[in-house]
């Protein structure tokens, strides 16, 4: 277990960011200790984090601590905000405590690829139903996100019971691609945001809007700036004239999760 400042993470605003399809309420626990606590799941790794801690074994405590992103100081992206832009400034102190997890890439690649036209709710039972049928349980009714090997050992038609629709051949493709290291998500890595944005959009059912998700959430390249319904509804609301992304080079994802939380909860 580990503290941290509540103020700098906020976890139910991250569970209701988009970020993420595998963190959630768990209400018992929140009723028993007072405060809100959420249930997370990362790789086989599990904790419970609210109330300004994080419950886990101790020897997860680094692992947790770099996938909540502790490390970077948020003020220093919000210092930067121009003044005069009182619509991201509001946005900004509104989804204070909002910060980019770091996932794995292939958890990444295919719950992004599930999510495309789907309601958060919907995403999440998809994913809840691979992970029961493929994944390894790690506590009593918990599950592992399933690895490319076990994915792979799905057929179309088992995979397509999961209520994936048309999305089934692509999470297919995916999972026998990297099973086989024809997909190499660790080898991306290496390359730069334009090369790994190419690199992800090469692969079938992966477009801009899903490539962006993944670049940002599963390899922290918080430069990146995805664009789905809300944010484009933004857009054309308060930069019809396009966001400024060379005053936020390097971190416009996290000027991304600000807007996206706003409008969402709006």
């Amino acid at each position: 277990m580990f503290s941290y400042d509540k103020k700098s993470l906020n976890i139910r605003k991250i569970a209701d960011s988009g970020q993420t399809f595998r963190m959630c309420f768990d209400e018992k626990r929140s009723l028993e200790q007072g405060f809100d606590v959420y249930r997370c799941i990362a790789l086989d790794k599990m904790c419970y984090a609210g109330g300004g801690s994080v419950a886990c074994p101790a020897e997860d405590d680094a692992f947790w601590r770099e996938y909540f992103d502790l490390e970077t100081s948020y003020e220093s992206f919000i210092d930067a905000i121009d003044p005069d832009d009182l619509y991201l400034t509001r946005v900004a102190e509104f989804g204070k405590g909002i910060r980019i997890l770091k996932q794995d890439p292939w958890e990444m690649l295919i719950t992004f690829i599930i999510s495309q036209r789907r309601s958060i709710p919907s995403i999440k039972t998809c994913v809840e139903a691979l992970c029961k049928r493929w994944g390894r349980q790690i506590a009593a009714d918990i599950y592992a996100f399933p690895t490319p090997a076990e994915l792979a050992s799905a057929s179309m038609e088992e995979l397509a019971s999961c209520s994936l629709g048309y999305r089934t051949e692509y999470v297919y493709l995916a999972a026998q691609g990297a099973a086989s290291g024809e997909l190499d998500l660790e080898s991306m890595r290496g390359l730069s945001d334009a090369e790994l944005l190419a690199a992800l959009m090469a692969l079938r059912g992966v477009g801009p809007k899903v490539a962006n998700c993944v670049s940002l959430f599963g390899f922290y390249r918080i430069g990146a700036f995805p664009i789905d319904v809300w944010i484009d509804r933004v857009l054309k609301e308060h930069y019809p004239n396009g966001f400024p992304m060379e005053r936020y080079k390097g971190f416009a994802g996290v000027m991304q999760q600000y807007m996206f939380f706003a409008a969402r909860m709006a």
